[in-house]
Protein backbone atom coordinates (compact mmCIF):
# COMPACT_ATOMS: atom_id res chain seq x y z
CA UNK A 1 0.00 0.00 0.00
CA UNK A 2 1.70 3.22 -0.97
CA UNK A 3 1.61 6.30 1.53
CA UNK A 4 2.11 10.01 0.77
CA UNK A 5 4.39 12.57 2.16
CA UNK A 6 4.50 16.39 1.32
CA UNK A 7 7.32 18.48 2.10
CA UNK A 8 6.97 21.96 0.87
CA UNK A 9 5.78 21.58 -3.26
CA UNK A 10 7.88 18.05 -2.72
CA UNK A 11 5.20 15.17 -3.08
CA UNK A 12 5.92 11.55 -2.23
CA UNK A 13 4.46 8.19 -2.87
CA UNK A 14 6.25 5.36 -1.51
CA UNK A 15 5.88 1.49 0.13
CA UNK A 16 7.21 1.34 3.54
CA UNK A 17 7.50 -2.18 3.38
CA UNK A 18 9.89 -1.80 0.96
CA UNK A 19 11.66 1.27 2.07
CA UNK A 20 12.89 0.86 5.03
CA UNK A 21 14.95 4.50 4.40
CA UNK A 22 13.85 7.97 4.87
CA UNK A 23 12.07 8.62 1.61
CA UNK A 24 13.30 12.14 1.35
CA UNK A 25 16.78 10.77 1.64
CA UNK A 26 16.10 7.82 -0.60
CA UNK A 27 15.84 10.32 -3.59
CA UNK A 28 19.95 12.13 -2.76
CA UNK A 29 22.53 9.89 -4.26
CA UNK A 30 24.50 11.71 -1.26
CA UNK A 31 22.71 9.59 0.92
CA UNK A 32 23.43 6.40 -0.72
CA UNK A 33 27.10 7.16 -1.13
CA UNK A 34 27.95 8.33 1.86
CA UNK A 35 26.71 4.56 3.02
CA UNK A 36 29.15 3.49 0.49
CA UNK A 37 25.43 1.60 -1.10
CA UNK A 38 25.91 2.71 -4.57
CA UNK A 39 26.62 -0.72 -6.49
CA UNK A 40 26.43 0.89 -10.32
CA UNK A 41 24.65 3.21 -12.80
CA UNK A 42 23.02 2.93 -16.32
CA UNK A 43 23.15 5.64 -19.20
CA UNK A 44 20.63 6.60 -21.01
CA UNK A 45 18.99 10.20 -21.60
CA UNK A 46 20.53 10.68 -17.45
CA UNK A 47 21.88 8.24 -15.28
CA UNK A 48 20.15 5.37 -13.75
CA UNK A 49 21.80 4.85 -10.22
CA UNK A 50 21.45 1.36 -8.90
CA UNK A 51 21.99 1.44 -4.88
CA UNK A 52 21.62 -1.17 -2.33
CA UNK A 53 18.64 -0.46 0.44
CA UNK A 54 18.06 -2.43 3.38
CA UNK A 55 15.58 -4.22 1.68
CA UNK A 56 16.57 -4.90 -1.63
CA UNK A 57 18.03 -3.11 -4.25
CA UNK A 58 16.82 -0.10 -6.05
CA UNK A 59 16.84 1.98 -9.32
CA UNK A 60 16.88 5.35 -8.62
CA UNK A 61 15.92 7.32 -11.97
CA UNK A 62 15.45 11.29 -12.90
CA UNK A 63 12.79 12.21 -15.66
CA UNK A 64 14.46 13.88 -18.72
CA UNK A 65 13.50 14.72 -22.06
CA UNK A 66 14.30 13.81 -24.99
CA UNK A 67 14.03 14.80 -28.85
CA UNK A 68 14.39 18.25 -29.82
CA UNK A 69 12.32 19.74 -26.95
CA UNK A 70 14.79 17.58 -24.78
CA UNK A 71 17.54 20.20 -26.04
CA UNK A 72 15.71 23.30 -24.54
CA UNK A 73 13.76 22.21 -21.57
CA UNK A 74 16.02 19.18 -20.03
CA UNK A 75 13.79 18.03 -17.18
CA UNK A 76 10.52 20.43 -16.68
CA UNK A 77 7.45 18.73 -17.36
CA UNK A 78 4.33 21.26 -18.01
CA UNK A 79 1.92 20.96 -14.36
CA UNK A 80 -1.17 19.71 -15.19
CA UNK A 81 -2.23 18.10 -11.38
CA UNK A 82 -0.01 15.50 -9.24
CA UNK A 83 -2.04 12.32 -10.44
CA UNK A 84 -0.84 13.36 -14.24
CA UNK A 85 2.50 13.51 -13.01
CA UNK A 86 4.91 11.39 -14.84
CA UNK A 87 6.58 8.95 -11.73
CA UNK A 88 3.02 9.07 -10.10
CA UNK A 89 1.56 7.73 -13.27
CA UNK A 90 4.22 5.10 -13.36
CA UNK A 91 4.52 4.12 -10.38
CA UNK A 92 0.58 3.04 -10.16
CA UNK A 93 0.59 1.27 -13.24
CA UNK A 94 3.53 -0.55 -11.77
CA UNK A 95 1.56 -1.22 -8.50
CA UNK A 96 -1.19 -2.40 -10.24
CA UNK A 97 0.73 -5.14 -12.77
CA UNK A 98 2.94 -6.75 -10.16
CA UNK A 99 -0.76 -6.69 -8.03
CA UNK A 100 -2.14 -8.54 -11.29
CA UNK A 101 0.90 -11.15 -11.38
CA UNK A 102 2.50 -9.37 -14.27
CA UNK A 103 6.56 -9.35 -14.26
CA UNK A 104 7.49 -5.60 -13.96
CA UNK A 105 9.68 -3.85 -11.68
CA UNK A 106 8.97 -3.44 -7.94
CA UNK A 107 7.41 0.34 -7.11
CA UNK A 108 8.90 1.42 -4.34
CA UNK A 109 8.70 5.25 -4.63
CA UNK A 110 7.76 7.93 -6.46
CA UNK A 111 8.32 12.35 -6.53
CA UNK A 112 7.32 15.35 -8.17
CA UNK A 113 8.89 18.75 -7.06
CA UNK A 114 6.14 21.58 -8.23
CA UNK A 115 7.36 24.65 -9.40
CA UNK A 116 4.15 27.23 -10.34
CA UNK A 117 4.01 26.01 -14.08
CA UNK A 118 6.12 22.97 -14.23
CA UNK A 119 7.64 20.31 -12.04
CA UNK A 120 10.41 17.48 -11.93
CA UNK A 121 10.19 14.02 -11.71
CA UNK A 122 12.12 10.79 -9.69
CA UNK A 123 11.31 7.31 -9.76
CA UNK A 124 12.67 4.25 -7.48
CA UNK A 125 11.87 1.04 -8.48
CA UNK A 126 13.39 -2.41 -7.62
CA UNK A 127 16.70 -3.61 -9.23
CA UNK A 128 16.04 -7.12 -11.51
CA UNK A 129 18.90 -9.19 -10.50
CA UNK A 130 20.69 -10.55 -13.04
CA UNK A 131 19.09 -9.74 -16.05
CA UNK A 132 19.53 -8.82 -19.15
CA UNK A 133 17.34 -7.56 -22.48
CA UNK A 134 16.51 -9.31 -25.93
CA UNK A 135 18.17 -6.96 -27.17
CA UNK A 136 21.84 -7.76 -25.40
CA UNK A 137 20.71 -11.31 -25.45
CA UNK A 138 19.84 -11.56 -28.87
CA UNK A 139 23.25 -9.92 -29.88
CA UNK A 140 24.97 -12.55 -28.35
CA UNK A 141 23.52 -15.40 -30.55
CA UNK A 142 21.19 -16.39 -27.60
CA UNK A 143 17.92 -16.71 -29.38
CA UNK A 144 17.76 -20.94 -28.36
CA UNK A 145 18.02 -20.06 -25.44
CA UNK A 146 15.04 -17.52 -24.99
CA UNK A 147 11.41 -19.02 -24.01
CA UNK A 148 9.66 -16.37 -26.60
CA UNK A 149 6.22 -18.42 -25.53
CA UNK A 150 7.28 -16.72 -21.72
CA UNK A 151 7.68 -13.87 -23.11
CA UNK A 152 4.17 -13.41 -24.78
CA UNK A 153 2.48 -14.68 -21.56
CA UNK A 154 3.81 -11.81 -19.86
CA UNK A 155 3.21 -9.20 -22.61
CA UNK A 156 -0.85 -10.72 -22.94
CA UNK A 157 -1.06 -10.72 -18.85
CA UNK A 158 0.24 -6.85 -19.25
CA UNK A 159 -2.83 -6.51 -21.79
CA UNK A 160 -5.22 -8.42 -19.88
CA UNK A 161 -4.44 -5.45 -17.01
CA UNK A 162 -5.36 -2.68 -19.48
CA UNK A 163 -1.87 -1.13 -19.75
CA UNK A 164 -1.23 0.28 -23.11
CA UNK A 165 3.07 0.02 -23.27
CA UNK A 166 3.33 2.60 -25.78
CA UNK A 167 7.32 1.55 -26.24
CA UNK A 168 7.17 -2.19 -26.45
CA UNK A 169 10.24 -3.35 -27.77
CA UNK A 170 13.47 -5.69 -27.23
CA UNK A 171 15.31 -3.36 -25.24
CA UNK A 172 12.38 -3.12 -22.47
CA UNK A 173 12.01 -6.87 -22.18
CA UNK A 174 14.30 -8.42 -19.86
CA UNK A 175 15.46 -12.17 -18.70
CA UNK A 176 16.53 -12.97 -15.52
CA UNK A 177 19.77 -16.03 -14.77
CA UNK A 178 16.72 -17.78 -14.19
CA UNK A 179 15.24 -17.39 -17.36
CA UNK A 180 11.96 -15.21 -15.45
CA UNK A 181 10.38 -12.24 -18.67
CA UNK A 182 10.66 -8.84 -16.95
CA UNK A 183 8.77 -6.00 -19.36
CA UNK A 184 10.17 -2.54 -18.06
CA UNK A 185 9.93 1.08 -18.74
CA UNK A 186 6.45 2.19 -18.37
CA UNK A 187 7.24 6.10 -18.48
CA UNK A 188 4.10 7.25 -20.61
CA UNK A 189 1.79 3.95 -20.65
CA UNK A 190 -1.58 4.30 -19.75
CA UNK A 191 -4.24 2.18 -18.72
CA UNK A 192 -6.63 1.88 -21.98
CA UNK A 193 -9.93 -0.22 -23.16
CA UNK A 194 -10.62 -1.89 -26.59
CA UNK A 195 -8.41 -4.56 -28.65
CA UNK A 196 -6.66 -2.08 -31.11
CA UNK A 197 -3.65 -0.79 -29.06
CA UNK A 198 -2.63 -4.14 -28.30
CA UNK A 199 -2.34 -4.52 -32.09
CA UNK A 200 -0.26 -1.15 -32.16
CA UNK A 201 1.79 -2.47 -29.10
CA UNK A 202 3.01 -6.09 -31.26
CA UNK A 203 3.51 -4.44 -34.24
CA UNK A 204 5.58 -2.08 -32.44
CA UNK A 205 7.84 -4.79 -30.75
CA UNK A 206 7.83 -6.86 -33.98
CA UNK A 207 9.30 -3.70 -35.96
CA UNK A 208 12.37 -3.53 -33.07
CA UNK A 209 13.37 -7.06 -34.17
CA UNK A 210 12.90 -6.55 -37.91
CA UNK A 211 14.96 -3.19 -36.86
CA UNK A 212 17.96 -4.53 -35.47
CA UNK A 213 17.88 -7.62 -37.71
CA UNK A 214 18.52 -5.72 -40.78
CA UNK A 215 21.06 -3.95 -39.34
CA UNK A 216 22.95 -6.63 -38.21
CA UNK A 217 22.45 -6.34 -34.71
CA UNK A 218 20.96 -9.01 -33.48
CA UNK A 219 20.55 -13.08 -34.74
CA UNK A 220 16.50 -13.51 -35.33
CA UNK A 221 14.09 -15.33 -36.98
CA UNK A 222 10.55 -15.71 -37.78
CA UNK A 223 10.03 -18.94 -35.90
CA UNK A 224 10.91 -16.30 -32.22
CA UNK A 225 7.57 -13.95 -33.61
CA UNK A 226 5.59 -17.27 -34.23
CA UNK A 227 6.44 -18.53 -30.22
CA UNK A 228 5.70 -15.69 -29.19
CA UNK A 229 2.59 -14.98 -30.86
CA UNK A 230 1.76 -19.29 -29.61
CA UNK A 231 2.06 -17.90 -25.61
CA UNK A 232 0.54 -14.71 -26.60
CA UNK A 233 -2.90 -16.39 -27.84
CA UNK A 234 -2.50 -19.35 -25.22
CA UNK A 235 -3.50 -17.37 -22.29
CA UNK A 236 -6.73 -16.93 -21.70
CA UNK A 237 -8.14 -12.81 -20.58
CA UNK A 238 -8.90 -15.24 -17.38
CA UNK A 239 -5.46 -16.53 -17.21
Amino acid sequence: MLRYKQVNNTHYWYNPEILSEDVESAFNIDFWNNQDAIIGSAQGRGTTWFVRGVKGDFAIRHYRRGGLLGKLVEDGYLNLGLKRSRSYQELTILQDLSNKGVNVPTPVAARVCQGFASYTADIITGKIAGASDLFTLLGQGRQSNINFHAIGCQIRKMHDAGVNHTDLNIHNILLDDSDTVWIIDFDKCYFSSGDEWKKSNLKRLFRSFEKEAKKGAIQHDSSNLDALLSGYRALSSKG
